[in-house]
């Protein structure tokens, strides 16, 4: 039997001495791995996602992180950010932003 989530799931690590950062995201129905390191440009296979491929920088903008994707679409890419014990996600594209927030898990 399958297991189902209630709600999505968001690991992040970030190994100080090489900058190198991962984020995990765990959903009922897609799970999505992002390795990179800050400042970085990489080429991000997004196929398990929505088909995309594109070139993505993630660095730190303050004390937010930023992510920025070129592609087919100007404007595309995300933010991170922590406030007490939850962690914002807005996504853009374009004029079109998405948000997010996850409580920390206990």
């Amino acid at each position: 039997m399958p297991t189902w989530r209630r709600w999505p799931s968001k690991e992040i690590t970030h190994d100080l001495a090489t900058e190198q950062m991962k984020i995990r995201t765990l959903t009922t129905f897609k799970n999505f791995d992002m390795d990179f390191k800050l400042g970085q440009v990489f080429t991000e296979d997004l196929g398990p996602v929505d088909g995309r491929v594109c070139q993505t920088t993630v660095d730190w903008d303050g004390d937010k992180l930023l992510c920025v994707q070129r592609g087919e679409k100007e404007g595309r890419g995300w933010t991170h950010w922590l406030e007490a014990n939850k962690l914002h996600l807005e996504m853009r594209v374009g004029d079109v932003v998405a948000k997010q927030v996850f409580k920390k898990a206990d």
